[in-house]
């Protein structure tokens, strides 16, 4: 399978290359999104890609903002890849990678759910018994279920950056009160709804990051990727064991590679040998197949 590391679109001015996903400028109204093979571990670009990750990407994000569209508008727009892109030789190669979206003020704050303990939130649980500030039940293990989701934002960080989580007045300060409030809630929303539908698929998603812009006339907008196996932590339910770290639907096998190399994790990253690429491009299509398709 042919792999799009980087796209080269020479028709339409470059706006911004982040981790994944190369962005256009189409008009004062339109964006193009195309997200790539590109895979990032620790914050680094590897310069190997995983063949139809882009495609799995794209497809999921599709899936879920038109299943989640009753609860919140989101950035999808009426006009066509062929209207965007005319020339059918440059076309092509973004044809399945490739989103047309309308250009919203994005707002400066990601807003992560979390519904199980684990990563960040399981070290700042241990150390605290709570997570960004949010107290939790003594005795809880390693990737339990939480009580309840629970909403820990975060700032977005640039290219080769990290996030930094914020707690919920800071939002407050960033984004105001009602909309801070908007946010919060609406996130609680779609992860609860998104994630009652995947357990009954056999994907438990742990925690996942929602990102918003407003509209033209200030309404609270979905953007970016949503509920992919880049974007959240997706488990098996057939493999959850609290108590332990369980695998997951996405980059674990990259992780866990880089893990057993003498690298610092800053750029640039090692080349993957095709066992990894291979594994790492099985679990991805899995997902999406669990996800997507009819039962």
């Amino acid at each position: 399978m042919q792999s799009l590391h980087t796209s080269h679109i020479t028709s339409l001015p470059l706006l911004h290359q982040g981790k994944v996903r190369d962005i256009y400028d189409i008009d004062e109204r339109h964006m193009l999104i195309v997200t790539t093979d590109r895979i990032s571990a620790f914050d680094v670009v590897m310069p190997t890609p995983i063949p139809g990750k882009g495609r799995i990407l794209n497809e999921v994000t599709n899936f879920w903002l038109d299943k989640l569209a009753h609860i919140v508008p989101n950035h999808k727009s009426s006009m066509t890849l062929e209207q965007a892109l005319p020339d059918a030789a440059e076309r092509e190669p973004v044809a399945d990678h490739a989103m047309v979206v309308r250009k919203l003020k994005a707002l400066p704050v990601e807003a992560i759910v979390r519904g199980y303990l684990i990563g960040s939130g399981w070290k700042d649980y241990q150390t605290n018994g709570s997570v960004c500030g949010i107290a939790l039940p003594a005795g809880l293990r390693m990737a339990d279920r939480l009580p309840e989701a629970i909403y820990t934002p975060s700032t977005k960080a640039d290219v080769g950056a990290h996030d930094e989580n914020i707690n919920y007045t800071q939002t407050e300060t960033l984004l105001g009160r009602e909309l801070s409030a908007q946010v919060r809630d609406i996130s609680l929303q779609l992860y609860r709804e998104a994630a009652d539908y995947a357990l009954e698929r056999g994907i438990i998603i742990a925690d996942t990051k929602f990102e918003f812009g407003l509209d033209e006339n200030g309404a609270l907008t979905l953007i970016d990727e949503v509920l992919t196996p880049d974007s959240s932590r997706f488990w098996p339910v057939e493999d959850y064991q609290p108590g332990s770290s369980p695998v997951s639907f996405d980059k674990q096998f990259v992780r866990d590679y880089l893990e057993s190399l003498d690298w610092n994790k800053t750029a640039p990253g090692p080349e993957l040998p095709d066992e990894i690429v291979t594994k790492t491009a099985e679990k991805y299509e899995q997902a999406k197949r669990l996800l997507t398709q009819p039962r």
